[in-house]
């Protein structure tokens, strides 16, 4: 046995092996740290001071003053919206009480649409309005949820306080004050409800609210902007009655002649007028050059305007379209520029169809990439998490791992007959079929099909973890698309640069790696040709110089020898 140490000093010896123990620590900190540069500081946290006991003892004790008092942690959620689509129903109904107002007050101020038998019918009407508007701000916008400071506030009586003291409840009181009593002492008028034109805002919040829960919102857009091109051809054949009634009814050929439908024929003069179609009478009087001269300003600038948002809605529908197009027209060109055969340039454009008509788009990793992280790693857990829990070889790993491998995943589409791997090709991949079949064929002309993996299998992870010697990351089959085929791919780049941060894991894919391997087998042995034939007579190579030139010597050496011995 080795002769116990010899310690002249035992507390120089100690605080030596502490300071060595604290160096080699440190030193693996620091490894870690060259490693990751985004692991934790190895500095430590500093100690809560007496101020941050005192409040903490507080906070707990519950005797926390107004000014400092921090909100409930029930009044706090994580940080979600769950659109309730009861609260889109009934603003539905809100937005229809406004549309009401807005359409029919301003027509039934200029038009002569009140009498003794259509009265009841609007007082009605016009009392279920305000009902949808009053309750409206007495039962359901006191409950909305709101942000501050970042968190989303579900507390009810927080939620009470936080609208009564918004400008939109201000606005919410005025639009239904009850102007129109004011009809009891004198005629009966719309004139009074114009003051519910001001709650707008409850329309727009029904339209963002109803786009964001549409899958294809532009068709809404669409309908939006349809109807703000109605409602400004409502509101001029209103000003044209108007200035029909200053000039007097049949006065002149250019104002209404007070036949038919008074509203159906001014909004049929606007239609012509704003949209600049002719064929109208010439205006005469002064009054009635002027209007006209305005109606065709307006509509020279609003309805461009209006026009120009239609072509940008509809532009915004399709522009994902539109990019395949372009991306497909390039890529034809190209291929003409270099006379590339007809039988490739067919399968180029069925690639391209079939992309797009599977997923809506040429690269999922151009919309992922605009996400943030989490929202990224919720698709991908969502889509492919529980595959790869299956995969025998990945069983056992940090889930972690497992989520930072599915961000790397690029899906590609194979076609019909494409070889996804061939025998003896270098494995560099790892495939995960999303959709459709391929097989496994070998035989002559790979004609024999051994089996046949769909959706949500896994092949080619061996490979992997295989090194290059001896072959041993070699493919070992034939795998071909049975049909169209959109797979999952997985890099051995991508999955070394994961491991990197995950050295149990890492441990855990060597020593399955090694298992596999030995079940598999070695690598088949390179087979040599025997010689036959004349090769079995070949010329015997010539012998190296420097063993010539050695064996010159010795014999060199050998003669002097011999004549000195002969000379003696």
């Amino acid at each position: 046995p080795p002769p116990p140490p010899v310690v002249y000093f035992r507390g120089i010896d100690d605080a030596l092996r502490d300071k060595i123990k604290t160096l080699r620590e440190r030193q693996e900190t620091l490894k870690e740290k060259a490693i990751d540069p985004y692991a934790t500081s190895p500095e430590i946290t500093p100690p809560v001071s007496k101020y941050g006991h005192a409040q903490s003892n507080m906070l707990h004790a519950g005797d926390v003053p107004a000014d400092i008092k921090q909100p409930s942690t029930q009044n706090r959620c994580a940080c979600l919206f769950s659109p309730d689509r009861r609260y889109i129903a009934w603003l539905s109904l809100v937005a229809l009480a406004y549309n009401y107002n807005v359409w029919f007050c301003t027509a039934r101020m200029v038009f002569p649409f009140h009498n003794e038998t259509t009265n009841p019918f609007w007082i009605a009407f016009d009392v279920l309005s305000d009902a949808v508007n009053i309750i409206d701000i007495m039962v359901w916008q006191p409950r909305l949820q709101f942000v501050k400071a970042g968190d989303v506030i579900k507390s009810g009586p927080m939620a009470k306080v936080y609208y009564r003291k918004s400008q939109r409840f201000k606005i919410d009181i005025i639009s239904v004050l009850p102007f129109d009593l004011l009809c009891l002492y004198f005629e009966f008028s719309a004139v009074y409800r114009v003051n519910r034109f001001i709650r707008i805002e409850s329309f727009f919040d029904f339209s963002d609210r109803l786009e964001s829960i549409m899958a294809k919102a532009y068709i809404w857009r669409v309908i939006r902007t349809t109807g703000y091109l109605l409602y400004a051809l409502h509101l001029n054949s209103c000003a044209y009655y108007v200035a029909s009634m200053y000039q007097g009814i049949k006065s002149t050929t250019w104002v209404y002649n007070g036949e038919g439908t008074a509203y159906l024929r001014c909004y049929y003069y606007a239609v012509r007028s704003l949209i600049n179609i002719g064929g109208l009478p010439e205006p005469i009087t002064t009054f009635e050059i002027s209007f006209q001269m305005a109606n065709f300003f307006i509509g020279v600038f609003v309805f461009s305007s209006l026009i120009g948002q239609m072509r940008d809605v509809i532009g915004a529908a399709t522009a994902g379209k539109t990019y395949f197009r372009a991306s497909m027209d390039g890529c034809v060109d190209y291929m003409n520029t270099y006379n590339i055969p007809k039988v490739v340039q067919n399968r180029i454009r069925t690639w391209y169809n079939y992309t797009w008509s599977a997923q809506g788009m040429l690269d999922e990793s151009e919309l992922l990439d605009k996400m943030p992280l989490v929202m990224k790693t919720a698709i991908a857990v969502d889509i492919n998490l529980s595959t790869f829990q299956k995969i025998a070889l990945f069983q056992g790993c940090d889930q972690q791992m497992l989520v930072d491998m599915l961000l790397r995943l690029k899906s590609i589409v194979y076609l019909p007959g494409d070889f996804v791997v061939k025998k003896g090709d270098i494995g560099k991949e790892m495939y995960v079929i999303k959709s459709g079949a391929v097989q496994v064929v070998g035989g002559p002309d790979n004609s024999i099909v051994f089996v046949t993996l769909k959706a949500g299998c896994v092949f080619g992870e061996i490979s992997l973890l295989q090194s290059a010697k001896d072959g041993g990351n070699r493919r070992t089959a034939n795998v071909k698309a049975h049909g169209f085929a959109n797979l999952f791919v997985l890099e051995k780049k991508d999955l070394f640069d994961i491991l990197i941060h995950y050295p149990e894991s890492q441990k855990v894919l060597a020593r399955k790696g090694r298992k596999l391997t030995k079940a598999k087998g070695p690598p088949a042995a390179k087979t040599e040709e025997k010689p036959k034939g004349n090769a079995l007579f070949a010329v015997k190579p010539p012998t190296p110089k420097l063993l010539k030139f050695i064996g010159n010597f010795r014999k060199g050496a050998f003669k002097v020898r011999g004549s000195g011995a002969s000379r003696g």
